[in-house]
């Protein structure tokens, strides 16, 4: 009973009913967005997406002689990656291609980024740079860096004189 004398009020003063969304229309183009989907206009196959930036990813792992590093690279060539290290400071770069535009395809949802990327790492101290490795098959690019041995792992015998 109390909630329709409410509603009646809000009617009198010329108010509209709440809207979970309103705070959401002050956003540049989310507003027509947001109508044209719940307004039956656009389905969520057609929803548009922004273009992004593209990182790949890397997994590290340790075992007792080296790190090796996995990045997924899917449809980035070989000779589209290059890896180097300087000062310290491993950074693979490069770049995936986007496809060429073919006529007759129609894209009804394109999440792929594409374009150049970097990544780098900081090497762990005592690190060789020109023992660093690696290899491209699969979309994997792999990058094998062995150990430093540690200092004093090999025993000197000192004359004393």
């Amino acid at each position: 009973m109390e909630r329709k004398a409410m509603t009646a009020h809000a009617e009198e003063k010329g108010a509209q009913a709440w809207s979970p969304f309103q705070g959401l229309r002050g956003l540049t183009g989310l507003s027509e967005l947001f109508d044209d989907l719940f307004a039956g206009k656009m389905t969520p196959l057609q929803f548009p997406t922004p273009p992004r930036a593209w990182t790949p990813r890397v997994d590290i792992q340790e075992t007792d002689k080296e790190y090796l590093l996995s990045v997924s690279l899917p449809g980035v060539k070989k000779e589209d990656v290059k890896v180097s290290v300087e000062e310290g400071v491993l950074t693979i770069t490069g770049e995936r291609r986007e496809e060429k535009e073919e006529k007759g395809k129609t894209w009804l949802r394109r999440e792929s980024a594409y374009g150049s990327f970097q990544r780098s790492f900081v090497l762990p101290t005592g690190m060789h740079p020109e023992e660093v490795k690696a290899s491209h098959k699969d979309g994997q690019l792999i990058v094998s860096l062995r150990k430093p041995e540690k200092a004093g792992s090999r025993g000197i015998h000192v004359k004393v004189e």
